[in-house]
């Protein structure tokens, strides 16, 4: 700490202020004790930067703002004041060394203590984020290690809205090597920023070195944008948990609350701060600071209580220490809010085509659109007012099902784990990372998430329950209303680009459709088998499910009881039979070169046959809208979709007859989704 110099103030409200402890382009930090007799630190915006009205009323306005941040991770916020056209900012004095200041003096922290540090830091930046707040400059030089944990410092004062930058000239607005790249290139930063930079905080404390490095200021940048980070000297289980947090992109990073639950240490390592060296260290400037101030409390006399109108006390637990970091530049984070999410809304039927007018080859609602990934797609999903799909360039998108315009996209889930409906409102997802997310389909707002999922290929959906193949093989059932695993059991399946095993849920029962052709059903509430069909069909075929029957194709057709694996009926194929699809009271499925429909007892007395061109069983289910059933035509490989008319056993039309597809559709709202080589398009039905 320096001592006062010309032009330092000796007072500012409540209180006495005894030194400088650190100063930049912003302002300068300075130790002074309350009339209580407690330390605090006081920041000061610069005189040049104090005129401006605006501004300084600014500075206090963002240091309000921080009160929302109820956090055990931060220092609290003391009080602020417009003082004179002088404004200051007073918060908690915390009188441990930085994480800087601890590893350079007594090296690298050991593995369990990096644990704890990480877990803390998650959760205080869980907490700066549910209040609105960015950080922007986390660093080993704005943490301070405390008896109760770490501390995180130097936040809560927001850029002026003209544009004035607050740095002295020549500085950049972000640490280097710390800094996210959406930071270096002056992109829209979110909370995502802050984790990349904690992977980087990380790094240091377990290393002594930085995950980004280079001769001068340029080249570390360049490296934080454009090359990996160094995590040579990491343990391995360390190296595991921190690279994810740098990952380039910010929506492919885990979110500081994943972070937290990730390295979450043991209990003997929870007491970490409370022994050895560091704690030593902190008893020693805890020692300090209380002779500075008790010198000073003995010859101060109580200062005049400020008046209602100019000073800001009481704030609560919140708020952040405003000391300058360590290479003298000042940073600060404003307050913000995220992107406003669009608006919950639902999508009225489409109109039913005139029947007289079922023969014409009906124009498109709305499309081509250009706008979906291409390859092999699962169907798309239909919710309220949404039609989701995986996008073109990542991540899974929606776009309204009235019009086709994008309504939202998540380019931070997975387009290879699939996506399924949950419920009326939600459907579920996954990230690159396995974490299985919960959203609201109408506004993309996730709901909730389950990182110890470990998704790699999502299978079934319930409101109960989510079923999933994990990143290990195994199958395992997620339970919604306790939001946790049910259960997990060894399976044979895997993954390859975006095909995996197909299945589906029904009463009290689960039905796996294996890439073998074997077909095997468990008990939802114990992950027991309960029966299984050996050679049913020669590869993965969707079930369709309705109560407590399951219907299948491939070698047979059949209907069977799920909870006794009693079968109901059979029907043999001429050449071999798809999946089936299902509606009120019946059952469709092609049969090679042919669409049969049966009623879901399997009687004849509905027996339904309409010819198609192809020669294979669809590889898709029949989709049913209104009296029209679209099947995709298959000849050495899909030829368009065709329209058949339910009551008069015919053919119709068949949309895009050169296209060798593969096609994706489903149906709902009286709508027709069809997606192929990139494109979605919305068909009416009659």
């Amino acid at each position: 700490m320096d001592p006062l110099g010309f032009g330092d103030p000796l007072r500012l409200g409540p209180y006495r202020l005894l030194g400088v402890l650190g100063e930049g382009g912003m302002g300068k930090v300075y130790l002074a004790v309350g009339t209580d007799g407690r330390p605090a630190a006081v920041k000061v915006l610069r005189p040049e930067l104090a005129h401006d009205q605006n501004l300084a009323q600014r500075f206090v306005r963002e240091a309000h703002t921080a009160q929302a941040v109820t956090s055990r991770g931060v220092a609290r916020v003391l009080g602020a004041e417009l003082e004179g056209g002088r404004p200051w900012i007073a918060t908690e004095f915390l009188a441990g060394p930085t994480l800087e200041q601890a590893v350079t003096q007594h090296g690298p922290l050991d593995e369990q203590v990096v644990r704890a540090l990480a877990a803390a830091l998650g959760e205080t930046l869980r907490d700066i984020h549910a209040a609105g707040l960015v950080h922007r400059d986390v660093k080993p030089a704005n943490i301070v290690l405390t008896s109760d944990g770490p501390r995180v410092i130097d936040f809560g004062i927001a850029r002026p809205e003209h544009g004035l930058t607050l740095t002295t000239t020549g500085q950049i607005p972000v640490t280097p090597g710390y800094g996210a790249p959406e930071q270096v290139l002056g992109r829209r930063v979110t909370g995502s920023a802050d984790v990349f930079s904690l992977g980087a905080v990380l790094v240091y404390a377990a290393t002594g070195r930085r995950a980004y490095d280079g001769p001068h200021v340029a080249a570390v940048q360049y490296a934080v944008v454009h090359e990996q980070p160094d995590l040579t000297a990491l343990p391995p289980a360390l190296h595991l948990l921190v690279a994810p947090c740098l990952h380039r992109e910010p929506e492919l990073r885990p979110t500081p609350e994943q972070v937290a639950q990730a390295f979450a240490p043991d209990r003997k390592a929870r007491d970490v701060w409370r022994r050895g060296a560091l704690h030593q260290e902190v008893k020693r400037r805890e020692a300090e600071i209380r002779r500075h101030t008790s010198a000073a409390t003995a010859t101060v006399m109580a200062a005049a209580a400020p008046s209602r109108r100019r000073f800001l006390t009481a704030w609560g637990a919140g708020g952040a220490l405003l000391v300058a970091g360590g290479g003298g530049t000042a940073w600060w984070l404003r307050s913000r809010q995220e992107d406003a999410l669009p608006p919950a809304g639902d999508a009225p039927e489409a109109r039913l085509l005139d029947q007289a007018n079922a023969g014409i080859r009906p124009t498109p609602l709305w499309g081509p659109v250009d706008a979906a990934a291409t390859g092999p797609l699962p169907p798309p999903v239909v919710l309220r007012d949404v039609v989701i799909f995986p996008a073109r360039d990542r991540g899974l998108t929606a776009l309204k099902v009235v019009d086709g315009t994008t309504k939202w996209t998540l380019p931070g889930l997975s387009k290879t784990a699939r996506h399924l409906r949950l419920n009326t409102d939600e459907f579920v997802a996954a990230d690159e990372s396995g974490r299985m997310v919960v959203h609201n389909a109408s506004t993309s707002e996730e709901m909730w998430s389950l990182p110890e999922a470990e998704v790699a290929f999502l299978l079934a959906a319930e409101p109960a329950a989510v079923y999933v193949l994990t990143t290990k093989g195994k199958l395992r059932c997620i339970d919604i209303a306790k939001r946790r695993i049910r259960w997990t059991v060894a399976s044979t399946e895997r993954v390859t680009d975006t095909r995996g095993p197909l299945a589906a849920v029904g009463q009290d029962h689960f039905v796996l459709s294996g890439s073998d052709g074997h077909v095997t059903v468990l008990d939802t509430a114990t992950g027991r088998g309960a029966w299984e069909i050996r050679g049913q069909s020669s590869g993965t075929l969707q079930p369709a499910v309705d109560n407590d029957t399951v219907y299948l194709g491939g070698k047979t057709l059949t209907g069977i009881t799920l909870s006794t694996g009693k079968q109901l009926w059979s029907e043999k194929p001429t050449y071999t039979w798809g999946p089936p699809g299902l509606d009120a009271d019946s059952v469709t499925a092609t049969d090679g070169s042919a669409v049969r429909r049966f009623a879901k007892d399997g009687s004849q007395d509905s027996f339904w046959y309409v010819n198609l061109n192809s020669r294979f069983p669809a590889a898709q289910p029949p989709v049913i809208q209104g009296d029209c059933i679209w099947v995709a035509e298959a000849d050495n490989g899909d030829s368009g979709v065709s329209g058949l008319s339910r009551p008069d056993r015919k053919r119709l039309w068949t949309y895009e007859r050169d296209n060798t597809g593969p096609w994706a559709m489903t149906g709902a709202g009286n709508r027709v989704f069809l997606i192929s080589k990139g494109k979605i398009t919305a068909m009416p039905t009659f």
